[in-house]
């Protein structure tokens, strides 16, 4: 192995053209609208697992972005995905991101009704914010669980969901769930996934729609 002498600014840059070159060797090619996405996904974990894993509905892409543009709201199940996700950019549209699991009230509801915090703070965020609401769970699959079982009690329904819990535990089941609904999503199949990762995936399409055009 040799050391490259990079600059910091030229990290970013380098790293990218790592990453296509290791896809083009793996013979991987992917969708045009999508490959910003799964490439700063692999940025974000050196995982090119990510590059056949990803899960797109129909449309993902631009529906995702369009929510944004329209200055949609964004909630996290984690402190750490909130935050990750360039706050700057996002509120350039209008938009703000939320986690609320660590609020007195979540741990109160969520003592009452014996669930998790992740399950009580998305049925909170389903009573309290008014505008579209773009779901980024990264660490917990009862997140999803809620945002599914509100879906099919027809008492909410998210606007987007960007489901990439890690884990052992119930992740790859609660995952699956949302990929039988008709919300639009993006899914990584399998047990991988991460506060970084969802993260990743937003941040991915603020920077495209920042990009000049």
């Amino acid at each position: 192995m040799n050391l490259e002498t990079v600059l910091p600014a030229e990290i970013e840059r380098r790293s990218f053209e790592i990453i296509e070159e290791e896809l083009q060797k793996r013979k991987i090619v992917l969708p045009e609208k999508e490959k910003p996405i799964t490439k700063r996904v692999i940025h974000t974990s050196a995982d090119f697992d990510y590059a056949e894993t990803m899960t797109y509905s129909d449309s993902a892409v631009d529906i995702l972005s369009d929510l944004i543009r329209q200055g949609a709201d964004i909630v996290t199940d984690t402190n750490m995905a909130l935050a990750g996700i360039n706050k700057k950019i996002l509120a350039e549209f209008g938009g703000e991101v939320h986690c609320f699991m660590a609020e007195p009230e979540i741990a109160k509801r969520a003592s009452e009704q014996g669930c998790t915090r992740a399950a009580a703070s998305m049925e909170w965020a389903a009573k309290e914010l008014t505008k579209p609401t773009i779901f980024a769970i990264g660490n917990a699959p009862t997140a999803l669980i809620s945002l599914y079982d509100m879906l099919v009690a027809d008492s909410y329904r998210p606007a987007f969901v960007i489901g990439v819990p890690v884990g052992f535990v119930n992740v790859e089941a609660a995952k699956e769930l949302i990929l039988t609904t008709d919300i639009p999503s993006i899914v990584n199949r399998g047990r991988k996934g991460g506060s970084n990762v969802a993260a990743a995936i937003v941040n991915a399409v603020l920077y495209q729609l920042k990009r000049p055009s």
